[in-house]
């Protein structure tokens, strides 16, 4: 069914831009209402199918589940902010000994904060603290936030950094893009010349590993791209962090907590971080961030990190109610990431291979996108082409969000059923297909 907009809408726009900053808005006009499951609405009664999770947030449901927010109902009844980083209280103390469960033995010190550039500026914190070390190595293409410390590892554009230097002591390095490998090789004939361009060159010519704190991933780029490396590569940056006793810090705030079928994405690459950050889905749909710490690096001196709501007790309701359903339902939820991905990836598929427009099509679990080109040969960006695709679903029901120079995710909540996966890609294919008919017209 098409989407209808009337002049309420635009309306709201309007007021809205008056009143607040420019941000990242889609140029389709959707403005949230209300939601559940799979589904959302707009504020004119237009129902959409979510392929955006909002953002990677509702990984397990528009609007959270019943248990979620009947926990934060009772919560909000009783005290909202304990102040927990002056005071004591229970209920995140229950959380965090049930958190500790779900990492690699060894782990179980963490702080609680309020989004991932704040987990992430924590770990830069901590790294630097437990190695006495000033500086961090990041990739081009990662997106760890965008407050200034998280904004130093942050290269997925530019745009995002301008005017907001400088920055701290960061070294940026080459990842396993293999699509559009920035050495021009080709994997597994490479044999992995990313990695021995961080030996060869930075680690030789700009600083010794030995003063470097932490090297920051992402085990799969998320605003960078949906880039995935391949399988043994993680392995091979463990080594490097190993060989020069730097820490390893896995941002997970996007591709944890199942989104790909387990809890923590690295665990795909059979390595294991020393310092793991969550936030996003964690508390299904209220602020939190986790930076999760490997017991054996210590504690921090008394005050030398703080703040005022980490520890919010709404939100840890929310979170602990979300976290004891996970628990009880996990091989369902990590089967049935497995199987409705691969469901989603052989349709992703099927359009590169038939489609033009289509020059990739990568994921793990859920976590799924398309890289759109205006030539499989050439691999240029169809820059306006994924505007035109996001659009066009956007007129038919479907919402989804951009990612990278060209690349469009699609992470549906992992308990959406079947039927609105199978629709979804139904109106995704339908959009594609109208693009690159106007794209091919026009090079006539």
């Amino acid at each position: 069914m098409a989407i209808r907009i009337t002049g309420r809408t635009k309306r709201l726009i309007e007021r809205d831009r008056k009143v607040f900053l420019s941000t990242t808005r889609e140029s389709y006009p959707f403005v949230a209402d209300h939601g559940e499951g799979d589904l959302v609405y707009d504020m004119e009664g237009n129902r959409f199918i979510d392929f955006s999770s909002f953002i990677s947030v509702y990984n397990f449901g528009v609007n959270a589940n019943a248990e979620v927010r009947k926990a934060i109902t009772n919560q909000v009844g009783k005290l909202m902010h304990p102040a927990f980083t002056d005071y004591h209280a229970e209920l995140p103390v229950k959380f965090g000994e049930e958190l500790v469960t779900m990492f690699p033995k060894g782990f179980g010190r963490m702080f609680l904060s309020n989004s991932g550039t704040e987990a992430n500026e924590a770990a830069i914190k901590f790294s630097q603290l437990f190695t006495k070390r000033q500086y961090i190595m990041a990739f081009y293409s990662a997106f760890h936030g965008r407050t200034k410390g998280s904004l130093a590892l942050t290269a997925s554009r530019a745009v995002q950094r301008a005017h907001f230097g400088p920055f701290s002591n960061t070294i940026h390095v080459p990842f396993a893009y293999c699509y559009r490998c920035p050495l021009k090789q080709t994997y597994p004939d490479c044999g992995y010349a990313c990695v021995d361009f961080i030996k060869q060159y930075p680690l030789k010519n700009e600083v010794s590993g030995r003063e470097i704190a932490a090297f920051f991933i992402e085990p799969i780029q998320g605003e960078g791209g949906y880039i995935i490396p391949p399988k043994g590569y993680f392995k091979e940056i463990k080594k490097i962090t190993d060989d020069n006793g730097m820490l390893l810090v896995a941002d997970e705030v996007q591709s944890g907590y199942m989104r790909t079928g387990k809890f923590l994405a690295l665990d795909h690459f059979g390595v294991t971080a020393d310092i793991y950050t969550m936030a996003k889905s964690i508390a299904g749909g209220l602020p939190m961030g986790v930076t999760m710490v490997r017991k054996s690096l210590g504690d921090l001196p008394a005050g030398a990190h703080a703040n005022t709501f980490g520890g919010n007790l709404v939100s840890v309701a929310a979170a602990y109610a979300l976290l004891k359903h996970v628990k009880r339902n996990r091989r369902k939820l990590e089967a049935m990431a497995k199987s409705k991905g691969r469901r989603i990836m052989k349709r992703l598929e099927q359009m590169r291979d038939h489609y033009e427009l289509v020059g990739d099509a990568r994921g793990i679990g859920m976590m799924l996108a398309i890289e759109l080109v205006r030539s499989k040969k050439s691999k240029e960006p169809a820059i306006k082409e994924r505007e035109r695709v996001l659009e066009e679903a956007f007129s038919n029901g479907l919402l989804m969000l951009p990612a990278g120079e060209s690349t469009i995710r699609i992470i549906p909540p992992l308990t959406m059923s079947v039927q609105h996966i199978d629709r979804g890609l139904d109106v995704l294919e339908d959009s594609i297909k109208k693009v690159n008919a106007e794209m091919l017209s026009s090079k006539k």
